[in-house]
């Protein structure tokens, strides 16, 4: 799957950079169907993994350290499709904690879809209720929602 991202990531760069390549006449570096064509072929090899959650495709297991749940890659992970360190742990509902990169995301969230596809450290902890804690980027972002009062 890594071979993959890269180029992607790539080529998505490179698409946007050329939409605004010459915004007086409107003209673009090349052919923007060409450019959203290979960054869909590379984002369907990827997505059909990201989508179930599951890093390792058809493995089915996880690699590293004192991992549980199906599809980790690190150490000390639960939950589906985390890769890093103590994500998706002590969580209520197999609907949270998943999805995680980085290290201490997803952690001990209450109720359901919490604490999902954060990435760096210290994200989506702590939440209750539903959908809370979700798509962040960077450090301790998404923690402690939905709990009321305290």
């Amino acid at each position: 799957m890594k071979r993959y991202v890269i180029p992607a990531l790539c080529l998505g760069l490179l698409s946007a950079t050329a939409a605004k390549a010459d915004t007086a006449t409107g003209s673009q570096a090349f052919g923007m169907s060409a450019a959203q064509g290979a960054v869909g072929k590379y984002g369907q090899s990827i997505g059909a993994n990201v989508r179930g959650m599951n890093p390792l495709g058809n493995f089915g297991g996880n690699v590293g350290y004192k991992n549980s749940g199906t599809g980790n890659v690190g150490a000390f992970n639960s939950g589906t499709g985390n890769v890093g360190a103590f994500n998706g742990n002590n969580n209520t509902s197999s609907t949270s904690g998943n999805g995680n990169i980085g290290a201490f995301n997803g952690n001990s969230n209450t109720g359901q879809y919490n604490g999902n596809s954060n990435i760096g450290a210290g994200n989506g902890n702590f939440n209750g209720g539903n959908f809370n804690g979700n798509g962040n980027v960077g450090a301790f972002n998404g923690n402690s929602n939905g709990r009321g009062n305290r």
